[in-house]
């Protein structure tokens, strides 16, 4: 495939960060910032902005390879993680919460409707973008039925989902308690390099609205099949991140002798 697609998918990506930034500016301008409104319209438009590039990503991995796309996810994920604010385009972020206390189960369960509303609507600009047919890797593409990631039994997707996201949310809490220098790229690389290792078993998503939005009623898996994957794995093994980290022997193993003392 010439580097002009490649492109083309590239320029899409900016122009949806772009788009995404802009409509955090006019809501921020636009909606009081008191209450819930402002909130699920960040986790919304969050939410649009990573299943639109995902979407994009989708191409890039099927013509150029696995490696162009980890590339991208990592520039990706550092923009994010500087732009996003308190929005996390992840509902299990916000059943965390709950586990511990900092938000309401009504809080968790609207933000994780904005994230689903965002990320699924958004397909529709997606699929116009596909059907123009700028690049010669959308031909086709706007209208194909998709297929699904998993490779394995879903019992078994499940699992490398669960662990994966254990491990990145468990990475994701050192860091944020270390405070390392350039923390931002390492956790982006942890991430990204877990979406890789899984990326031909269970495709890698490790974020429930994400999967839902790219896979739900794709061939290759059920409906029930699905949830059980990128829902229930992934959800049990966020939420296992809670206590695990609270445990001495892990926090000593993470955060060391003094950081454990301090924490």
């Amino acid at each position: 495939m010439s580097l002009t697609s490649l492109g083309i998918s590239a320029g899409f990506m900016v122009g949806c960060c772009t788009a995404a930034q802009i409509a955090r500016r006019v809501s921020q301008r636009l909606l009081s910032q008191d209450g819930l409104v402002p909130v699920l319209m960040n986790e919304a438009i969050a939410a649009a902005e990573l299943c639109a590039c995902c979407f994009e990503l989708i191409i890039v991995a099927d013509n150029f390879g696995v490696a162009t796309y980890a590339i991208f996810l990592f520039l990706l994920t550092i923009w994010w993680g500087k732009v996003w604010g308190d929005a996390s385009a992840c509902p299990y972020t916000h059943m965390e919460d709950v586990l511990e206390g900092r938000t309401s189960f009504k809080e968790m369960a609207l933000r994780t409707w904005a994230e689903l509303m965002g990320g699924c609507c958004v397909y529709r600009i997606v699929q116009v973008f596909w059907w123009l047919e700028f690049a010669e890797t959308h031909k086709g593409r706007a209208f194909e039925e998709c297929n699904a990631d998993l490779q394995v039994s879903p019992y078994v997707g499940a699992a490398i989902e669960g662990v994966a996201t254990l491990l990145c949310r468990l990475a994701s809490k050192t860091i944020s308690v270390q405070e390392p220098k350039f923390s931002s790229y390492i956790d982006s690389f942890i991430g990204t390099s877990l979406v890789v290792a899984a990326f031909n078993f269970s495709g890698g998503y490790f974020n429930p609205v994400l999967a839902t939005a790219l896979k739900w009623g794709c061939r290759g898996h059920s409906n029930l099949e699905h949830i059980i994957v990128y829902w229930i794995g992934a959800c049990i093994g966020a939420l296992l991140s809670v206590p695990i980290f609270k445990l001495r022997a892990v926090r000593r193993l993470l955060l060391g002798e003094e950081k454990e003392k301090q924490a």
